[in-house]
């Protein structure tokens, strides 16, 4: 009787896929309407199709636009990533949600995975976009203008323009894990407001003077620094794009990183913010 009485608590138990299939529809349903989301994403597809124009890469070429909007979005990507999570986690801890979570049968880390993916599936629209309205004015742009960064015929191409974009997704995917992480170690709107612009002042510059500094004063040797540079998730993603599509394009230069350290550092910054907030939440 005892077996037959779990057995059907069991099969009453929803399955893995159909919890975390609820927490994601959940996020992106709050996705969709929270308008502070669409601004971000009308305010970056003006300054993407802005510098597009501007500095004329719709006509250049797409190489010469992935350059162009390289500097931006180093800035711009974290900046969006972090509006987006910021307060995913926390906003259910101000609401009781997190309380309520006890009673059911999820795990945090189920919990922690699908607000994560239904706030990065938010978060890639909000990113794609705009590179998706550049690539296709430089498809549409008739001009003979030659690219001043190619060297040889054929040398841009839009291959180019689409690893520089599934780079910047993922960039923009790690420091979502940053923000989710930061969410759930705060307890106010405006701490976690306080650390996440701390958070974005060390990724955007506490990193890169840290490496300078490293190197200046021979904690990291010319030998290590293109791995060095994976310790940063801006440095990684930076040196991705020139290692993967703009070095790759002229065929001559330097190494400026190492693509395989560079991926494993974007990798470890994720799975560890994400584990960081699944032990926040099992508290």
């Amino acid at each position: 009787m005892e077996h037959e009485s779990a057995q059907s608590a069991s099969e009453r138990s929803p399955s893995t896929s159909h919890r975390l299939g609820t927490v994601i529809d959940r996020e992106l349903r709050t996705v969709a309407r929270t308008r502070t989301f669409y601004l971000l994403t009308a305010a970056l597809t003006a300054v993407v199709i802005g510098i597009t124009w501007i500095g004329g890469g719709y006509a250049a070429g797409y190489l010469p636009t992935a350059v162009d909007l390289l500097t931006p979005l180093e800035l711009l990507v974290p900046i969006v990533a972090v509006a987006f999570g910021y307060r995913a986690i926390l906003a259910d801890e101000q609401r009781g949600e997190l309380d309520v979570l006890e009673t059911y049968p999820i795990s945090p880390r189920e919990f922690v995975f699908g607000v994560y993916v239904g706030r990065a599936a938010g978060l890639v629209v909000a990113i794609s976009v705009p590179l998706l309205l550049a690539v296709v004015a430089v498809a549409i742009t008739d001009s003979d203008m030659l690219s001043i960064y190619a060297t040889h015929t054929g040398a841009d191409s839009p291959l180019l323009f689409a690893r520089f974009f599934v780079l910047t997704l993922l960039f923009g995917l790690v420091v979502l894990a940053i923000a989710l992480a930061i969410s759930s170690l705060v307890s106010t709107t405006r701490s976690a407001l306080g650390l996440s612009i701390v958070a974005l002042v060390v990724l955007l510059v506490g990193f890169d003077l840290a490496l300078v500094y490293g190197l200046t004063e021979g904690v990291v040797g010319d030998e290590s620094l293109l791995h060095s540079l994976a310790v940063s998730p801006l440095s990684a993603y930076r040196g991705l794009v020139l290692e993967t599509v703009v070095t790759v394009a002229s065929g001559t230069g330097p190494r400026v990183a190492s693509p395989v350290a560079s991926i494993l550092g974007l990798a470890a910054w994720t799975a560890g913010s994400l584990a960081v907030a699944v032990w926040s939440v099992s508290r």
